[in-house]
């Protein structure tokens, strides 16, 4: 139950990424057509149908000189399950948006210092002008994952797949065969199973016209870079003179890896072959390194705890001349991500803080910590060139766009507006911030997502929303599946909770889940629908709780305990019986960090059948909905069987949506538009 990460603000804006295969399955010439309907427009509200006509920004590049940003807009065909992806051009001061590509263009990166423009068409690397004229293919690379241009210009760096396990196959030569010979653990990780291959980062020259001269520069090893299952682009930083890669990779395998976060940051000299581990003795993960203008420096998140996933995010400085290390956060309690420099003094991020994502900086000279934006949004990724500064930016009612951010008074204007087009005709709910006190007297915040032309004369159902994690953060994300909008659109109250393990309320609170999943933050979830319930325009007789991982677990967990508050539920891969699934995840420092153990080891930690959902079955009573996909290997689909067998058995009114071709997320077009349709079919049975 990793936290999960908002996709579409991952990517990195340094690096070039494209995956062939997915590249192949796009149809290069597609027309989309992302109108409303005169039926959509009368309607007035969200439709799974229009989520799918959302043009979905991709990655950000701010040039040089940072007058022109570069972004992707990536379009779907519901019918047809197609996509295109195509590159934009915009002045960062805001103006009108340029289509630089019309039959396909990703991941696009300045180069030859801002003159040139590196992209991605078709599975084959291109470039053109910045006002996408001179389009030419470079040549020379075929079959590779992440591309980077060095900043010097004479160079890239890009991750390949390089196979080297024998398969059941190949050793008895019997090419039908369909079996695996497994000796040791993580032989599925997330959402695939291990293809006895390795994500390995190479080297080569260029000239301007190919890619040539490749090397390996793991050769041999069986570790990925980046760091599976994510493998961010982020995690690989070019220095400014091109002499050095910076990398984060976890160099071990098998059970070692399974009960590791210990991921190191190695700092590669491209001319020499030789490589320093620039983070060892720091036990867990160290993630995106990025070079200071000038080179002497390298900027990195650092997480101190082997084994936590979701220890504080800190903010380390390495020096290359010296080798010191320096925590330069240290006594800032919250977590950093999006490091960007401004010059060699100062540094800027993002931090989960409150229920937003605001923009902070950092003295590197007096440390302190000033926030530099403000309003109810998460801010990120951001992009920092020549005094100039833009980041994505998304609130619960909208998805991610493009803002530039005046660095100086922290205020920030939307320079894009990709779905204009639908915010003209569609209405959003209201949402509004509110504290109520804990059963032990703390203040807990929760967001409240009202229905479109909300009355507060009327009664609502109201949907007690419980987040995934169980650690990470309740933003203002928006989501393609768990939409507060679209479920408020469908005329519920929507109670989003920043419960316990939440991150953005300092580490004591985020930490106060671990070896207590059933105990406070449940106790917090009532606390606030309790609260909530009391307000005249709530029905306190059709209200739901609903939730995907930590929150399907939740869910389960409150189907035993709610004591006749709920009158249905909706779990989506959650866990069901926490002995079971312990014997069939794959990485597990989570379940050892936060269930504090393994189910074998005396005396037996509460995780396992005090806290775990299985145990209070015989309690069941209310109406359930369970998903969940096949190729979940995180929580595997199994444990939403046995639930859903369990509810059957005990003639609780269930259903089950079984997704053979989805793993933890619902990702497909059509798959997501039955997912959100049954979804409210199914309260709506119960809640209406």
């Amino acid at each position: 139950m990793k936290k999960l990460a908002l996709l579409l603000t991952l990517i990195s804006m340094t690096l070039l990424s494209a995956c062939t295969k997915d590249s192949k399955k796009s149809p290069e010439t597609l027309p989309i057509d992302v109108s409303l309907t005169d039926a959509e427009k009368a309607g007035g509200v969200l439709t799974p149908e229009i989520l799918w006509k959302y043009g979905r920004i991709g990655s950000i590049g701010l040039s040089p000189d940072g007058t022109t940003v570069l972004y992707t807009v990536t379009h779907y065909d519901l019918p047809t399950e197609a996509r295109m992806t195509n590159i934009f051009s915009m002045a960062s001061s805001g103006g009108t948006p340029v289509q630089l590509t019309n039959d396909g263009g990703s991941g696009p990166q300045w180069i030859d210092n801002g003159s040139a423009i590196a992209y991605l068409a078709g599975g084959k690397v291109m470039t053109m002008k910045p006002d996408g004229s001179a389009k030419k293919e470079i040549a020379g690379l075929q079959d590779f994952e992440i591309l980077s241009f060095s900043p010097a210009g004479n160079m890239v760096c890009f991750t390949r797949r390089v196979k080297l396990d024998q398969t059941a196959n190949e050793k008895y030569n019997l090419p039908n065969a369909k079996v695996r010979i497994i000796d040791d653990l993580m032989y599925r990780h997330w959402n695939y199973w291990h293809d006895y291959s390795y994500s390995h980062i190479f080297t080569a020259s260029f000239d301007g016209a190919a890619i040539s001269n490749e090397k390996d520069i793991m050769e041999g090893q069986r570790f990925d870079a980046p760091d599976a299952p994510w493998f961010d682009e982020a995690d690989i930083s070019w220095s400014p003179d091109g002499k050095h890669i910076a990398y984060s990779c976890k160099k071990l395998t098998g059970k070692a890896y399974s009960l590791s976060t210990n991921t190191d940051i190695y700092l590669y000299d491209v001319t020499t072959g030789a490589e320093k581990n620039i983070t060892e003795g720091n036990m867990g993960y160290d993630k995106t390194p990025v070079f200071s203008p000038d080179g002497s420096m390298v900027a990195y998140s650092s997480m101190e705890e082997d084994g936590y996933e979701s220890d504080l995010e800190r903010l380390f400085v390495y020096t290359v001349a010296t080798g010191e290390r320096k925590w330069v956060s240290e006594g800032w309690d919250y977590n950093v991500g999006n490091l960007q420099w401004n010059g060699t003094g100062e540094i800027w991020f993002t931090s989960p803080f409150r229920g937003t994502q605001p923009i902070f900086k950092i003295s590197l000279a007096s440390g302190s910590i000033t926030a530099s934006s403000k309003g109810d949004y998460d801010m990120g990724p951001l992009q920092l060139q020549n005094g100039v500064l833009v980041s994505g930016m998304m609130s619960m009612s909208r998805p991610p766009e493009v803002a530039a951010v005046n660095m100086s008074t922290g205020e920030f204007n939307m320079i894009t507006d990709v779905n204009g087009h639908i915010y003209e005709s569609i209405k959003m709910g209201k949402t509004e911030e509110r504290y109520t006190k804990t059963k032990d007297g703390k203040d807990l915040q929760s967001w409240i997502i009202y229905p479109p032309d909300f009355d507060p004369t009327k009664k609502y159902p109201t949907l007690l929303y419980c987040k995934g994690g169980p650690q990470g953060s309740l933003g203002q994300g928006w989501s393609y599946r768990w939409n507060y909008q679209i479920m408020a659109a469908n005329g519920y109250i929507v109670v989003a909770v920043n419960r316990r393990g939440n991150s953005g309320f300092g580490s004591y609170w985020r930490e106060q889940i671990s070896g207590d999943y059933g105990g406070r933050n449940i106790q917090d979830y009532l606390d606030a629908i309790d609260a909530m319930a009391k307000e005249p325009f709530v029905d306190k007789d059709r209200l739901g709780a609903v939730g995907a991982s930590y929150g399907g677990y939740s869910v389960f967990y409150l189907a035993g305990m709610h004591e006749k508050r709920f009158k249905a539920f909706v779990s989506h891969c959650g866990v069901y019986n926490t002995i079971a699934e312990y014997g069939s995840t794959e990485e597990y420092w989570y379940p050892n960090k936060d269930y504090h153990s393994a189910p074998w080891d005396k005396p037996q930690p509460p995780g396992y059948n005090k806290f775990s959902p299985h145990t209070m079955v015989d309690k069941w009573d209310t109406p359930i909905l369970i998903i969940t996909g096949a190729n979940d290997f995180r929580i595997p689909y199994s444990q939403s069987l046995e639930a859903f067998n369990s509810a059957q058995l005990r003639g609780v009114p269930s259903r089950l949506l079984f997704f053979e071709n989805e793993s933890h997320w619902v990702t497909k077009p059509q798959n997501a538009v039955i997912w959100q349709k049954e979804y409210f079919e199914f309260l709506d049975t119960y809640l209406k």
